[in-house]
């Protein structure tokens, strides 16, 4: 087994729009990675792309777009939170698969840095809350 494959991962359950699904924190990432498949499932306008981005992932570079999407993080005691963020959605050619045992990742940049959060390593726990309170 792989040092990835065993490795400690805070993982998240989240809303995408109304779509629930899981995301792991990746505090060294960029944006919120969201897999093609529940981007699918958000009916993205192309119009609504802010930019054509490139993120290299596991060794390998993909191209794809960032856009503005609801994300609500939701919380296993207390309130639940919203906010929007800014997501990487990868273009796949037609044979590609999304590599990952997770569909999405949270990043730092355009995701994290939106709210106050907090880890606990020793119980592999995340306390988050608005950043404007």
């Amino acid at each position: 087994m792989s040092s990835w494959e065993t490795a400690h991962r805070i993982i998240l359950n989240v809303r995408i729009g109304e779509f629930p699904t899981q995301a792991y924190l990746d505090t060294g990432a960029v944006y919120f990675v969201c897999a093609p498949e529940i981007a699918a499932l958000l009916g993205l306008d192309p119009a609504d792309q802010l930019a054509s981005e490139q993120l290299i992932f596991r060794g390998r570079l993909y191209q794809g777009g960032l856009y503005r999407i609801p994300l609500t993080i939701v919380a296993g005691q207390g309130e639940s939170l919203a906010v929007e963020v800014t997501a990487f959605i990868p273009q796949l050619h037609p044979d590609d698969e999304w590599p990952i045992e997770f569909p999405c990742i949270a990043g730092m940049s355009g995701c994290f840095e939106r709210l106050r959060f907090a880890i606990d390593p020793l119980d592999e726990t995340i306390y988050f809350g608005d950043l404007t309170v």
